[in-house]
């Protein structure tokens, strides 16, 4: 677990328990913190407004965005319905004609 660090001595050793963590360097003890707990459930994707969006939902541009080459999606621009995935962009939909991946935080439920 090299991303979480001991509170007390700042090393990264640390043992996942069921209901705490423990540092090995110095024997520290401390609680998860929720962020840290791993949910089994689907993944929640919320637009810019804090929406929460489905597969099948229609969403909007809230701002021009600049896609490779000259392209621009003007803000405005309505999508077709949407599937939701995983990754940095969780939005797949067709937007002017053109298939694009979008973070939900450029759109809001149409």
């Amino acid at each position: 677990m090299g991303e979480l660090a001991c509170p007390e001595c700042t090393m990264e050793e640390v043992i996942a328990h069921h209901d705490k963590l423990e540092c090995v360097t110095c024997g520290f003890e401390w609680n998860k913190a929720p962020e840290e707990e791993v949910a089994d459930g689907p993944r929640i994707v919320k637009d810019a407004y804090g929406v929460v969006l489905a597969d099948g939902d229609c969403v909007v541009l809230i701002k021009d965005l600049k896609l490779g080459g000259a392209s621009v999606l003007k803000g405005g621009s309505k999508s077709k319905p949407i599937k939701l995935g995983e990754g940095d962009h969780e939005i797949s939909c067709k937007v002017d004609g053109m298939s694009v991946g979008l973070k939900a935080c450029f759109v809001k439920k149409a």
